[in-house]
């Protein structure tokens, strides 16, 4: 049974940073391509960033990029978002996933046991 669970939200004011970490149990992680998501209020879930098992393809949303960064740890079977110079919009629920689409523009979406359930990240102005 895949686990999946997120830490690392908070508060933050316009220009700061957080860093969202994300554990995965249950999968061969280091085999796994892994990404996340946000969900803002009365907006569509969106990709946010993704990349692959062996770290060689990183995708990012344009909204993000530059600002935001994905890396892994296997050994830790983690995942992490580095956030910085975050703005108001960045306001969301932020979802780790397993076996995300590479791409922001893929229309697959992971089934619901590969989703985390989620931290909530405000950015204040």
């Amino acid at each position: 049974q895949v686990q999946v669970a997120e830490s690392g939200g908070g508060l933050v004011q316009a220009g700061g940073s957080l860093r969202l970490s994300c554990e995965v149990s249950g999968r061969t992680f280091n085999r796994d391509d892994i990404g996340w998501y946000r969900k803002a209020p009365g907006k569509k879930r969106e990709f946010v960033a993704a990349m692959s098992w062996s770290g060689s393809i990183i995708k990012y949303h344009g909204n993000v990029k530059g600002r935001f960064t994905i890396s892994r740890d296997n050994a830790k079977n983690t995942v992490y978002l580095q956030m910085n110079n975050l703005k108001p919009e960045d306001t969301a629920i932020y979802f780790c996933v397993v076996d995300p689409p590479l791409s922001p523009d893929c229309a697959y979406i992971p089934g619901d046991e590969l989703w985390g359930q989620g931290t909530t990240v405000t950015v204040s102005s």
